[in-house]
């Protein structure tokens, strides 16, 4: 993930050190002006979209504050910081059709006729729109413009009550997503060590707490459709805005992100030269309550479908039921039944995959047949996973014989948990898609 990390610290440098006009050594509070009416707007929702239009509201805003810090040489003239913010990294135009070569001509404007004749709108740097979605954002970034309050003050802004503020939650989110960088390029690296690093940074936070947020985060980056850190078990009552900063910072690393995990998905697994197979087997996760629904927000696209992309990877999928083939005949031996061991039937690869299962193995103790299904995952044991309607139903139709086998961490570590019976009984089932036909 090497794109340059799009923070609330490095915007509120760039909001700092504005380009703007000292002619007569007078600081001309324009463009100030105008990224504070703009940061109104977005706070009272008259701006949705990131597109920002030079309308009344966005005029009148403007007037509001250059009334509160014009000089007396200051005009009353918006159309020059509208146009001129274009020479900060985090302020674009959309031209209108047609206008492109002669709004590149452009030095200045000379009037509001000029911005609408070239301009459709402006838009912010996405990253920083999607901050400024927050309240205790828009006061730092507010205050930061005016440069009144010192950087301990303005911090002071960030903090939601007792919660941790939004700079602590940028900088473990950072921390995090180093380790999980390392953890889907298959390097080893060392969480406490990270912890150790990431805790003088913070307002006094424990090891634990910090490992809390972790935890967090994972279970943000799974409902968000992302693979996770595989040590950091995902923990539900997460802080709220802890979400949105995640969603903010993902902005700026979503195809990293996505480039990595789609590497980890297709790289190829360890030679599995020695399995101990009596240490292969754990329990499952257990099923929890689900949270509340959030409120509606705005829909951000920077989502992701690991569980679906793994699905599709049949290589995987066949390597996955390959080591479970392989578990129940060791499984049967175990069992002192050897008579059985040649009986279990690869099924989805000698009959095809409609049959509703994978694999038909036995329950040795009962001379039953148990019918299972084989889902894997690169990713850790909370990761989700796929199952198509014919799996349920089969599932529930075949329930004393039936066993879903999860397979996860099949690259690095190969560990399973079966989930036996109907699949409605051991976890939450959504379903995701449509068919809509004439």
């Amino acid at each position: 993930m090497t794109n340059k990390d799009m923070t609330l610290e490095y915007f509120a440098n760039q909001f700092a050190q504005l380009n703007i006009n000292r002619s007569g050594g007078h600081g001309s509070p324009h463009k100030m002006c105008m990224l504070m009416a703009v940061i109104d707007l977005i706070g009272n929702g008259a701006i949705t979209g990131n597109r920002i239009y030079f309308d009344m509201a966005l005029k009148e805003r403007f007037t509001h504050h250059l009334n509160r810090y014009r000089g007396e040489q200051d005009r009353d003239n918006p159309h020059l910081p509208f146009f001129h913010l274009r020479s900060e990294p985090f302020w674009n135009h959309q031209v209108k059709p047609g206008q492109r070569e002669r709004y590149d001509r452009l030095s200045t404007v000379g009037s509001s006729a000029a911005i609408d004749a070239h301009i459709a709108y402006a838009y912010l740097d996405e990253s920083l729109y999607e901050l400024l979605k927050n309240q205790f954002v828009r006061e730092y970034l507010t205050s930061t413009l005016e440069s009144t309050l010192q950087k301990e003050e303005r911090r002071a802004l960030l903090s939601p009550g007792i919660g941790w503020d939004w700079i602590e939650c940028e900088l473990t989110i950072q921390s995090y997503f180093s380790m999980l960088e390392k953890e889907l390029r298959g390097e080893r690296y060392n969480k406490a060590a990270f912890r150790r690093e990431l805790q003088p940074k913070l307002n006094n936070r424990s090891e634990a707490s910090i490992e809390f947020k972790h935890q967090n985060i994972s279970t943000i980056l799974v409902e968000l459709g992302f693979p996770y850190i595989s040590g950091y078990r995902p923990a539900l009552n997460y802080q709220g805005q802890l979400k949105e900063v995640v969603e903010a910072y993902l902005i700026s690393k979503y195809q990293d992100l996505v480039t990595e995990s789609e590497r980890f998905i297709d790289s190829p697994a360890e030679e599995m030269t020695s399995i101990d197979w009596s240490s292969i087997l754990e329990e499952p996760p257990e099923l929890t309550d689900l949270p509340a629904p959030a409120g509606v927000r705005e829909f951000n696209p920077r989502q992701y479908n690991f569980a679906e992309r793994e699905t599709k990877n049949r290589h995987l999928g066949e390597l996955g039921e390959s080591f479970v083939l392989d578990f129940e005949r060791n499984r049967m031996r175990a069992a002192g039944r050897e008579d059985l061991v040649e009986e279990i039937e690869w099924t989805s690869k000698e009959k095809g995959d409609g049959a509703g299962y994978d694999i038909r193995s036995f329950q040795p103790d009962q001379d039953k047949e148990l019918f299972i299904e084989v889902k894997t995952t690169n990713s850790g044991k909370y990761q989700p996973f796929y199952v198509s309607e014919n799996e349920v139903a089969f599932s529930v139709q075949h329930a004393p014989n039936y066993s879903l086998y999860r397979v996860y961490q099949y690259r690095s570590s190969p560990r399973l948990f079966t989930l036996n019976g109907k699949l409605c009984n051991h976890v939450h089932l959504f379903p995701r898609s449509y068919k809509a036909t004439f």
